[in-house]
Order: C-alpha cells, then sequence, then structure tokens
C-alpha cells in the first residue's frame, strides 16, 4: 500500500490556522466525512474516543490520531500542518504541528495496523518531517509525503 492509495489531495492541508487538539479532530473529521459515507460528528466522535484512551501525539511534533468506522468505505487519511503546533497531550509533552489522521474500517484491523506502521516508518524520516513543515502549500505537502 502507498500513502496515495488513501490520502488524498482535498485531504491535505498546510499551515491549518489550529487553536486546540479539539479543533484539529474537527477539521480531520470535515475533510474525511467527503470521501467516507459517515457524517463529521460520527468521525470525530471516534477519533476523540480513540483518544481518551490515550494520546496519538507521537512525539516529536508528530500526531497520528486514528480510528475504526463502521462502514463498507476504505482507509482514508488526512494530512495537516498547523500554522503554529497546538498541544495535543504528545508523549512527550511537545506541540504538535504535524497530524497524519486514518480512518480504517472496523473489519480491516490488520489494514490499520500495516497502515500506522506505515505511516509512522516515513514520519521517523526526520528529513521527510522537516520538508513537510516547510510546505508552502497544499499541492507541495501532498507531493512530498506521497514521494516520500
Amino acid at each position: 500500500m502507498e500513502v496515495a492509495d488513501i490520502l488524498s489531495r482535498d485531504c491535505t492541508r498546510s499551515a491549518v490556522p489550529c487553536t486546540s487538539k479539539k479543533r484539529a479532530l474537527e477539521i480531520i473529521s470535515e475533510l474525511a466525512a467527503q470521501h467516507l459515507n459517515v457524517s463529521s460528528q460520527q468521525l470525530f466522535d471516534c477519533l476523540l474516543a480513540r483518544e481518551k484512551m490515550g494520546s496519538t501525539g507521537i512525539g516529536n511534533g508528530i500526531a497520528i490520531p486514528h480510528g475504526r468506522i463502521s462502514n463498507d468505505n476504505q482507509a482514508t487519511a488526512v494530512l495537516l500542518t498547523f500554522a503554529e503546533p497546538v498541544e495535543f497531550d504528545a508523549i512527550d509533552n511537545q506541540p504538535v504541528g504535524l497530524v497524519f489522521a486514518l480512518l480504517v474500517p472496523e473489519q480491516e484491523c490488520k489494514q490499520h495496523l500495516k497502515t500506522l506502521s506505515l505511516i509512522a516508518e516515513k514520519l521517523s524520516n526526520k528529513q521527510v518531517c522537516k520538508q513537510l513543515r516547510q510546505a508552502g502549500s497544499d499541492d507541495e505537502l501532498y507531493r512530498i509525503i506521497t514521494s516520500a
């Protein structure tokens, strides 16, 4: 699986104005709802429930919010960089400026884990993260993550 299989250009946003973790999850939900047959509120509730189990802020200014959705849609991702980093309860207590969210069908547990692994691997590359953070447009952000 490639990132381009789950991430579309219109779910990729650079320098998003955002002031909180809750607002970040709302933005993710609104963008993903355009591709899924699910309401943005349902997606938000799914992501929020996962965050209550433990923050998806993995450190180094990165978060990978994720959740399982109960329908027949394919996995969908949302990639955001924030204009200013936001508090995300990350494991290193640092604010987050780079978010790669993932929503997968409930029945696709193996796909969920594989995709999370793929994303984490890409985001562990410091050079890739630096380029993502410096992206000047949505298209540039998309190009960087899909070619990494």
